[in-house]
């Protein structure tokens, strides 16, 4: 073998190496999701400095999206966001509404957008940003399969997010998972909401959300809730509609049916 491979073999074994020993730099620095089943899987929440997948159908790019923004919206606390988006990506699925941004935890002043001509731009402009220490994290929109995503690519980012501590969430709308070095993977659909009256139709977020792929534990799927006030996830509420305080002039019914007894 000549001197040439050896080092590039050698260089691949340490990339390898540095991926796989990642929990170890990084296994303190998660944020919880506000899910305890979720946050439970995730051994405390989602890691940091890592590379994280959501896939989805396009007709599911809506609820796809709202999740990104509750993720990106619990691991960039102050710290800005930059949201990388192939061009074709805004065509099929239309802008980003800023509104949508703040009720989902992101600060639209803190949210910096970039339109990508093709996905070598777009994933050359994530892996610059990855290795930018100054920025929350980092979220790359790639619309429909592409070949120019590959293992390579995938550890190209890991490598950038591990060295930076940025955390990267990649959205894919209708593609299908590939092999990547991702520390988790979803699948994402939009859960339904519980049934009310019309003037409640307008109820807290719900996503369907499958972990694929979990490198330090087991996966699962779940109904995850949005709390607009919290800024987190939550577990589904028990009760869709208000409950009605008894009227503080009646008798306590276990009351009354104890005269009754006597």
């Amino acid at each position: 073998m000549s001197g040439a491979r050896m080092s590039a073999l050698a260089t691949l074994r340490s990339q390898i190496e540095r991926i796989e020993t990642a929990e170890v730099v990084h296994h303190h620095d998660r944020v919880a999701l506000g899910h305890n089943e979720v946050d439970h899987v995730l051994k405390g929440g989602l890691a940091r400095a890592a590379i994280h997948e959501v896939f989805c159908e396009g007709r599911q790019g809506a609820a796809a999206t709202g999740f990104v923004m509750g993720l990106a919206g619990r691991v960039t606390t102050q710290r800005p966001l930059l949201w990388v988006r192939q061009d074709f990506s805004e065509l099929e699925a239309g802008a980003l509404s800023m509104s949508g941004l703040a009720e989902l935890g992101l600060d639209p002043r803190r949210v910096v957008m970039v339109r990508a001509a093709d996905v070598e731009s777009a994933l050359r402009t994530s892996a610059d940003a990855l290795a930018c220490d100054a920025l929350g994290a980092v979220v790359l929109e790639l619309w429909g399969e592409t070949r120019q995503f590959d293992l390579v690519a995938s550890r190209k980012l890991t490598l950038a997010a591990q060295s930076s501590g940025v955390t990267g969430l990649l959205l894919r709308m209708a593609a299908q998972p590939l092999p990547s070095t991702a520390e988790t993977r979803w699948m994402l659909r939009a859960a339904h909401s519980p049934p009310g009256p019309a003037w409640s139709a307008w109820g807290a977020p719900r996503f369907d959300a499958e972990l694929l792929r979990n490198r330090h534990g087991p996966c699962g799927r779940w109904i995850m809730e949005w709390n607009c006030d919290e800024c987190q996830f939550s577990e589904p509420s028990t009760y869709s509609q208000p409950v009605a305080a008894a009227p503080a002039h009646r008798p306590d019914p276990a009351v009354l049916q104890q005269r009754r007894a006597g």
